[in-house]
């Protein structure tokens, strides 16, 4: 099969959608010997869209196992104009808002929009939402007369991001549609969308690296030998809830002053945010470290070492962090927002508490420190499902199930 991915970034760019389409691709050439080529963008994530500061990749066409990469140059001048006109239709809802907000996240390529109208692919599949290249792949598909999958990564609780009649307009015009959760699948269902052409499948891990991996070098390294180990792994966002995890382990820290707490992702604009956070912790800030932008394969040490994993975001469309958790057999700490509960079941593989809300945060945390078996719990319950559903080979495999019927459907 020719297959041809199109999404924001691609290694080493960082971001979670990037992951995905990286790893089904790469399988997808493993495992059934497909064609894939990527088309993408030159930017290390999605802030260099509206950030004309932030550093680029170079563009152009590579080979990275055995995926074709093409990156795309990506156009961020207006940016500055943009951003507070965005702003202003937003706030008083003024008409065409939704196409300042496209424009201003980008990412504006119209490059890669005038090869995708030509492309001789089987099959087309572009993700994420709210980003511009959807609009490329879905207009362009009026002109290549390719099948089209769509997979949005949709999180409604993102009023700017996804509150867009123009997505949903999108979505009506592909031949299917990939969904991470039962919770998106519900809320296109419940936006008038055609349930047949609507896949759950969601996102994969490779387990072997975590069910191998030893943390107490991890450990000795960071000096957290005979210390409860709480860990936020991923990328270091806004919206991910940091903040208000050091507000919840200053609670922590009044009933038990030996814990630790282990933040570490990919560097964003709100790093020195966080960076202030912790300076204001006054003495209790030796009782966190913070790894910037460490490598892939340091990840699974780093989940090994941990006892307990806390991931408060609140804008998630699936959330890797807790199959990676789960396949070290962690117990895992997520919020009671969005599609989260339909990945984490509350008292089963993970605890659930209302997204920022660092008293609720702080208690599940010392709740699980206190006991271990239900750690353990927990945790083996979390790997189990990790193994039986969210292996990138299986994964893969059913995204290649959803290419096949998107063309038989295009046929």
């Amino acid at each position: 099969m020719k297959i041809l991915h199109v999404v924001q970034g691609y290694h080493p760019a960082i971001g979670g959608t990037e992951f995905l389409i990286q790893r089904v691709s790469e399988e997808l050439v493993r495992s059934f010997d497909d064609e894939v080529t990527v088309f993408t963008t030159n930017a290390y994530n999605c802030e260099a869209f509206y950030s004309p500061s932030h550093p680029l990749l170079p563009p152009g066409l590579e080979t990275i196992n055995g995926v074709t990469v093409k990156r795309f140059p990506i156009f961020n001048a207006l940016a500055p104009l943009l951003g507070p006109l965005q702003r202003a239709a937003f706030r008083w809802r003024l008409p065409l808002n939704q196409y300042l907000r496209t424009l201003y996240g980008g990412p504006i390529a119209p490059r890669m929009f005038l090869e995708l109208t030509t492309c001789q692919a089987d099959v087309v599949a572009a993700a994420s939402f709210p980003l511009m290249h959807m609009y490329y792949a879905t207009v362009a598909k009026s002109f290549n007369k390719r099948p089209l999958v769509l997979q949005g990564g949709l999180h409604p609780e993102d009023r700017w991001g996804f509150d867009r009649p123009m997505i949903f307009r999108a979505i009506r015009r592909c031949d299917a549609y990939i969904a991470n959760t039962a919770y998106e699948r519900d809320y296109l269902i419940n936006k008038g969308m055609d349930d047949d052409r609507i896949h759950v499948i969601g996102v994969g891990v490779d387990p072997e690296p975590f069910l191998k991996a030893d943390g107490l070098s991890f450990r000795r390294r960071h000096r957290l030998i005979g210390h409860p180990v709480v860990a936020f792994i991923g990328p270091q966002g806004r919206q991910k809830g940091i903040d208000i995890l050091l507000q919840a382990m200053r609670l922590v820290w009044r009933q038990n002053p030996r814990a630790r707490l282990v933040i570490a992702g990919g560097r964003t604009s709100f790093s020195p945010r966080i960076e202030e956070l912790i300076e204001g912790l006054g003495e209790e800030r030796g009782k966190v470290i913070l790894i910037h932008n460490f490598r892939e394969e340091e990840k699974p040490e780093i989940f090994a070492a941990c006892d307990v994993f806390a991931y408060p975001s609140g804008y998630e469309s699936f959330g890797i962090a807790f199959l990676e958790a789960w396949a070290s057999g962690k117990a895992v700490i997520g919020c009671r927002t969005g599609a989260i509960p339909t990945v984490v079941e509350d008292g089963q593989d993970g605890l659930l508490v209302p997204y920022q809300d660092a008293d609720r945060l702080a208690g599940a945390i010392l709740h699980l420190l206190s006991d271990e078996g239900l750690r353990a719990r927990l945790g083996q319950r979390g790997r189990e499902k990790v193994l039986a559903d969210y292996t990138w080979d299986q994964v893969a495999a059913q995204f290649r199930e959803v290419y096949q019927e998107a063309m038989e459907r295009a046929r």
